[in-house]
């Protein structure tokens, strides 16, 4: 037996004992961090069979999918399978609706409460990571405090495998793995768009001047610009892309709260902003500074947008590696900012008539975080410690011009970095780091980013602040991808644990099989997916009618024709049919509901007609494809055929056809999902 085995088996046999005291835990995973991804994490490695413990420092679960993060990145929809998905079809469920990325804050958090209650893993609240004690490589137990109550006696965790699920990655950091913080320089990793990038994206336009007294550099600069000098493109640094709040707001006049004047507040932090109204004359909605999306309840997700907005910029350097209080106080401070910055829109005199009385419209919603003054409990932490991990994901994984075998998840969403630093060139001020670069359809995310090497620790997974460059983390840091591998770490972590292995021996195949064949975790039979692109499951009437189109839809491409020209003057008898039809592969018999994929298009046809046949008969439906209400950052909605009996020994097929076309037909993906499959409605 080799000596890391044996290590293994010895830890198995201490934590396999019962907690011995109300102040030690022994389970088998400890899930650190309440995130979505932390909650997906625990319920995995629960339903799984072991005996799992997730710790939350804060109050609340979910993170910022809870904390304001409605208006849900995606990427394509494509990449996210699983339990994550699982999620958006039970806020679908709650709006009434199959599938829906956009959602209000409390109803996230009621689902995340709910995967706790069917999964039945114990939670602690308030209480984070004191110090990590390790038995060689691998981790034995961890201790932890209260921070409400700090004469309360410490608690300890033992368990056989880690998991470390919070935006700081404290627990990955104080196990002793190595982590980065910052931006590489651009030639390390050969990536374009690392380091250094001074960018036309959320930007200032030219002739802002950055002086209290205009054109007087002796009276010093005005607050949120630094006196740091621009480097070279691509140079690496330690500068950390802004953080802020997703603010949620109400319009609803019997849901508000008055957004006052915060103690601590400071008009002066929004000189920048004033002289940016004088620069664009001609911008006079909120919608022209802010992100302001729309969210159900009549409320918003607002991001920032532009040269002066809700990110707090250069104001987060000392967050990732800083201490509790540290922490607290930089949370603080982008609190104050960001009230003060409503306040200011709607009561400052300065601020253009236009802009205040639209400001005034809007308050704290009163139905949303009741217990903490209807104000977000989670700041926004878009990047803080990155794992040096067994293999680094770079912006060549991101634009696939470098391939992986181990992928347990993907990512498809641009590769994105807020700005980095606000600073003078040029007598001007200007924000420097903003990258939004796509063009890219969806990669697969290694296992090895999610894991420590193996002589750092053999214990401890790292879905979340995982092994990525700075510009790779930008694509890969949104809320679906952290679930979809959190999913794949509990599940990882089981299997470690059943085999008595090191994380860095577990079979990735079997991994992968064990996702592909257990979606949700708890053996519901999976649904069945057919994307245009499925050679075996998918055939076209003509190749050369149907084009393949790469931008949007769901995967990587999706098939059009436009049959109008070629049919303008033809008899109704003379009219060519093109079709495609697909059919479920490894299907299971049983009754399924069918959903077909259609993609926002300009000048789609106002109808489309689709075919449905169980092998028995044909039945005909005709989609209103014109009006199609595409809600969210997705490029279209899945759209009911009904209910489906899938019989033994029969073929069922769906067919796309250009019958009674007026415009543009697509065809691209087609789901058949188990009716048993279906989510209850949770918080109605």
């Amino acid at each position: 037996m080799s000596g890391k085995n044996h290590l293994f088996l010895c830890i198995l046999c201490c934590v396999s004992l019962h907690a011995f005291a109300q102040n030690h835990y022994q389970v088998d995973v400890c899930v650190y961090g309440g995130t979505a991804a932390g909650v997906i994490a625990a319920y995995t490695a629960q339903k799984l069979g072991k005996n799992t413990i997730l710790i939350e420092p804060g109050k609340h679960l979910g993170g910022m999918s809870s904390g304001g993060l409605g208006y849900t990145d995606i990427g394509n929809k494509a990449a996210i399978s699983g339990l994550a998905r699982d999620f958006y079809r039970r806020v679908g469920k709650h709006y009434g609706k199959f599938e829906q990325w956009i959602f209000e804050p409390h109803v996230a958090e009621e689902l995340f409460n709910d995967y706790v209650k069917r999964g039945g893993f114990q939670v602690l609240f308030e209480t984070r990571l004191k110090k990590v004690v390790k038995n060689g490589s691998s981790i034995h137990e961890i201790v932890l405090e209260n921070p409400a109550n700090p004469s309360a006696p410490d608690v300890t965790v033992s368990a056989l495998m880690f998991i470390d699920c919070g935006y700081e990655g404290d627990l990955m950091a104080k196990s002793g793995v190595p982590y980065r913080v910052g931006r590489e320089a651009s030639i390390e990793f050969h990536e374009s768009y690392n380091g250094v990038q001074l960018t036309k994206g959320h930007q200032f336009p030219d002739g802002i001047d950055p002086y209290v007294v205009r054109g007087d550099k002796k009276s010093g600069l005005l607050w949120g610009i630094s006196a740091d000098t621009l480097e070279k493109k691509g140079t690496g640094d330690k500068k950390v892309q802004a953080y802020n709040y997703r603010i949620c707001l109400s319009a609803e006049p019997g849901n508000q709260v008055p957004i006052t004047r915060p103690d601590g507040y400071d008009s002066s932090r929004y000189e920048l902003l004033l002289r940016l109204f004088e620069a664009l004359p001609q911008k006079r909605r909120l919608n022209d500074y802010f992100i302001w999306s729309k969210m159900p309840g009549n409320k918003t997700d607002i991001n920032n947008r532009g040269g002066f907005s809700t990110d707090m910029i250069g104001m987060n350097y000392g967050y990732p590696d800083g201490s509790y209080d540290e922490r607290k106080e930089i949370i603080r401070q982008h609190e104050i900012y960001t009230k003060g910055l409503l306040y200011f829109l709607g009561h400052d005199e300065r601020v253009p008539p236009k802009l205040r009385d639209e400001m005034l419209m809007w308050g704290y919603p009163k139905d949303e975080y009741v217990d903490n003054d209807h104000w977000s409990h989670q700041l926004y932490i878009r990047e803080a410690r990155r794992m040096t991990g067994a293999y680094v994901m770079t912006q060549a994984n991101c634009e696939g011009r470098r391939r992986i075998n181990d992928g347990i998840g993907f990512a498809a969403y641009t590769m994105d970095s807020h700005n980095c630093q606000r600073i003078v060139i040029r007598g001007q001020v200007k924000n420097e780091g903003n990258v939004e670069v796509g063009g890219f359809g969806p990669y697969p995310i290694s296992y090895r980013a999610i894991i420590p090497k193996e002589e750092h620790v053999t214990n401890l997974l790292v879905p979340v602040c995982l092994s990525a460059t700075h510009i790779a983390y930008g694509s890969i840091r949104m809320e679906p991808v952290f679930m979809v591998l959190a999913q794949s770490a509990a599940t990882a972590a089981v299997m470690a644990i059943k085999e008595k292995i090191p994380v860095q021996d577990v079979s990735v195949k079997e991994l992968q099989h064990q996702l592909k064949i257990n979606p949700l975790a708890d053996w519901t039979p999976p649904e069945i997916v057919v994307d245009n692109d499925d050679s075996r499951n998918v055939k076209t009437s003509s190749k050369k009618k149907w084009v393949v189109k790469k931008d949007g839809g769901y995967g990587r491409n999706f098939f059009m024709t436009d049959p109008t020209p070629d049919n303008k003057f033809l008899s109704a008898k003379e009219k060519r049919i093109e079709s495609v039809r697909y059919t479920p592969g490894n299907r299971q018999p049983g009754t399924y509901n069918v959903y077909i994929y259609i993609p926002k298009v300009e000048g789609i046809s106002d109808h489309m007609m689709v075919k449905i046949s169980d092998g028995f008969r044909i039945q005909e439906r005709i989609l209103q494809t014109k009006g199609l209400v595409v809600k969210g950052q997705t490029s279209g909605e899945w759209v009911s055929l009904g209910q489906q009996e899938i019989v033994k020994g029969k073929k069922p097929w769906v067919e796309t056809t250009t019958v009674g076309a007026d415009g543009k037909v697509v065809a691209d993906a087609v789901i058949w999902v188990p009716v048993s499959r279906e989510a209850p409605v949770v918080g109605q």
